[in-house]
């Protein structure tokens, strides 16, 4: 079979998954496709005409395909389930459930996955079948980690997890419901009783086990932090041991690929396992017992890890590439990569938009097609430098391919990576065979030490190398945004670039032309149009207030954050600042704000409110509503912010302040608010919650 039949599978497959996710509920679709692609199908059995047929037969399986497609992804949405949480009408008392995945340990909880069995609702309030899936957050107090298996009674009813409130931030919501996951819950230790251990998975179980087995092996024998975090996270996929400042540095020097696990591991284990098989075995290193040897090796690695996406893809191609050597058959690099993705999203067809399936496939893709053209492009005197040149020409490729992609996902680029990345691949490809060594001969006392010394050792120096990279002036372009059009203008610009390069033909650059300068032009517009932009904004950040003003590319944040807490901000605002070109909006504290001149905004600040007025506007922020102190505002305001449970009723505003525009921010107590608007509609008083409405933006 050549590539072209699974790739055209892959496609069609891939369509039919989009399919279901545009019109999940439009069942004729599919029933239309698997009917004329049958029809079809037959009508060439009766005529004896596949081999004349390639355009019908191509339509006929595609349309086959897309119906499949749909159909896996249709059984595969646990809100189709008739029992699932998700369609419970009444307020669920008390649920069982079992964990479902390795827990995590976080600052203040463990977060646990629980797949919920039965639970009890309703007048009656028995035992019922109930089917969903809920992410807990368990207070620390509890004790210990929980484990995987572990049945639990809990009692109160998990809630719906919340859409993105603020313009550009993070989909959790539907990230989550990819995951058949739609609700979460915060609990107290008393919340929960722990009925007994029932693994789901044996399977899962077991890679648990061997994962925590090597977990184990692996802070004896390194010891200290920083390296144990890289070798954790490399190896068996934890970042629990990393801080922030280590991430961030090997985001910053474009090497975060490395802390999560992926092909990029797998491939390096087998063309090391490859490497080392050729020099003991010679030129016999097709025999059966060598390949089992790489195949158990490969699987064993994918069980440790817990079967990562990723990993799960790379182990399945170079499976084939060694099944194929074994048959002495021929295993493109495309097919195998087809193939395996065909059987993936079979499986789970949500596994089409894992950002990391999709850039580990599309750097395999790229490498498979130009990195040979590349490297034979340049030709050293010296050995070493051809086999630099050669882990450069991959890291290039890589990166190439994936820019694109990784500015869409992450908004940003690192500078140096060529510089970083070779050095990353050669330390990469010593780190991982010294910690699987290391792992595998930890009944060895003295080899094992040595091994662990060289593990850390290795560490250490890839933690430097990263770090010295990241320092440098300019390491990383950020605040990078691409909109989906972009994107798919780039990828058309690379390909196009591709094809004019390896083909030579100049009829190839008319298109590359005209698509270069179409991109060029909707950047150029989407640049003017921040440059002119104008707008007060309301932000959701919870149990906090933060209002920005923004002119041009420049804004600033009216918050009572602490500077400190920089995941709250990254989570909930950086995107939003992001989307608006804006890299780094000056942070004003809105409890003792005092700014005064032409371009920014005028702030008075009083205990009981705040008052500022840019742009001709004026913007109340109300902290208290005092009997005792009953101020009152002569002129109308524009918009009035609720802030700090201020406001306990509606007519303590009564003969104070007269606003056009009232907005809640999320500094209140939700029932207060709650209670608030259910007031206000009855009284017909126009407001808005944050809580309830997301971000509150007025252009100007």
């Amino acid at each position: 079979m050549t590539v072209l039949p699974f790739v055209r599978a892959v496609a069609g497959l891939a369509a039919g998954i989009l399919l279901y996710i545009w019109l999940p509920d439009q069942y004729w679709l599919p029933a239309v496709l698997a009917v004329v692609g049958s029809v079809l199908i037959g009508w060439l059995l009766v005529r004896n005409a596949f081999r004349q047929a390639g355009v019908v037969l191509g339509v006929a399986l595609t349309g086959l395909l897309m119906a499949l497609g749909w159909g896996v992804t249709w059984l595969h949405t646990a809100r189709n389930d008739a029992d699932n949480l998700i369609h419970l009408s009444d307020t669920l008392r008390a649920y069982e459930g079992v964990v479902t995945a390795q827990p995590e340990e976080r600052a203040k909880t463990y977060r646990v996955e629980l797949a919920v069995t039965q639970g009890r609702w309703g007048p009656t309030a028995d035992w019922q079948p109930l089917s969903g899936r809920v992410i807990v957050y368990l207070d620390k107090t509890a004790g210990i980690l929980p484990r995987y298996g572990e049945v639990w009674l809990v009692n109160g009813a998990p809630r719906l997890i919340d859409p993105p409130f603020n313009p550009g931030e993070f989909d959790y919501k539907t990230y989550l419901s990819r995951r058949n996951i739609y609700h979460q819950q915060y609990l107290r230790p008393w919340q929960r009783r722990v009925l007994g251990v029932d693994p789901p998975n044996r399977l899962t179980a077991t890679a648990i086990r061997v994962n925590q087995w090597a977990d184990s092996v692996l802070t004896r024998q390194i010891g200290t932090r920083a390296e144990y975090g890289i070798v954790n996270a490399m190896i068996l996929g934890v970042r629990d041991d990393l801080d922030s400042d280590q991430y961030r540095a090997y985001a910053t020097a474009g090497a975060v690929h490395i802390l999560s696990v992926s092909g990029l591991h797998v491939g390096i284990l087998f063309f090391v396992l490859t490497w080392l098989i050729g020099i003991t075995a010679g030129k016999r290193d097709d025999r059966v017992w060598l390949i089992a040897l790489q195949l158990a090796v490969l699987w064993f690695y994918a069980l440790m890890t817990g079967f990562s996406l990723p990993v799960l893809r790379s182990a399945a191609m170079f499976s084939m590439l060694l099944l194929a050597k074994a048959l002495q058959r021929r295993a493109p690099t495309g097919h195998s990569l087809s193939v395996a993705l065909f059987f993936m999203l079979l499986y789970d067809p949500y596994a089409l938009f894992s950002a990391g399936l999709q850039l580990s496939s599309l750097a395999v893709l790229g490498i498979g097609m130009w990195q040979s053209p590349l490297y034979q492009s340049l030709t050293f005197r010296y050995g070493w430098a051809n086999k630099l040149w050669q882990i450069t020409a991959v890291a290039l490729v890589a990166q190439l391919v994936t820019f694109p992609l990784g500015v869409y996902y992450f908004h940003q680029f690192p500078t140096y990576f060529l510089l970083a990345n070779p050095v990353v691949m050669v330390l990469s490809m010593a780190l991982l065979p010294l910690a699987m060594a290391t792992l595998a001969f930890s009944w060895m006392p003295y080899l094992n030490d040595a091994l662990g010394w060289g593990v850390q050792k290795t560490a250490w120096l890839l933690n430097e190398a990263v770090s010295w990279t990241g320092q440098l002036p300019g390491a990383a372009w950020d605040n990078l945004w691409l909109s989906p059009v972009e994107l798919v203008l780039i990828y058309a610009v690379i390909l196009l670039g591709a094809t004019l390069l390896l083909s030579r033909n100049q009829n190839w650059l008319w298109p590359l032309s005209a698509t270069t300068l179409v991109l060029v032009v909707l950047m150029l517009v989407s640049d003017t149009d921040q440059l002119g932009q104008r707008r007060l904004a309301v932000h959701f950040l919870p149990h906090r207030t933060a209002v920005s003003v923004t002119t041009g590319k420049r804004s600033r944040l009216l918050t009572d954050l602490d500077t400190t807490d920089q995941r709250s901000y990254d989570f909930y605002l950086k995107n939003t600042f992001g989307s608006w070109g804006i890299a780094n909006p000056e942070w004003v504290d809105i409890r003792h704000a005092s700014l005064n001149s032409a371009d920014k905004p005028a702030v008075v600040y009083r205990r009981d409110y705040s008052l500022l007025v840019w742009q001709g506007r004026s913007v109340l922020l109300v902290n208290r509503l005092s009997d005792y102190h009953r101020w009152r505002l002569p002129a109308v305001v524009d918009y009035l912010i609720i802030r700090r449970n201020a406001l306990r009723d509606w007519n303590q505003l009564a003969n104070r302040v007269v606003a056009r525009h009232i907005i809640f921010d999320d500094s209140s107590r939700t029932p207060l608010t709650d209670q608030l608007l259910a007031d206000a509609k009855k009284r017909h008083i126009a407001c808005h919650s944050v809580r309830q409405m997301g971000a509150y933006v007025s252009e100007f």
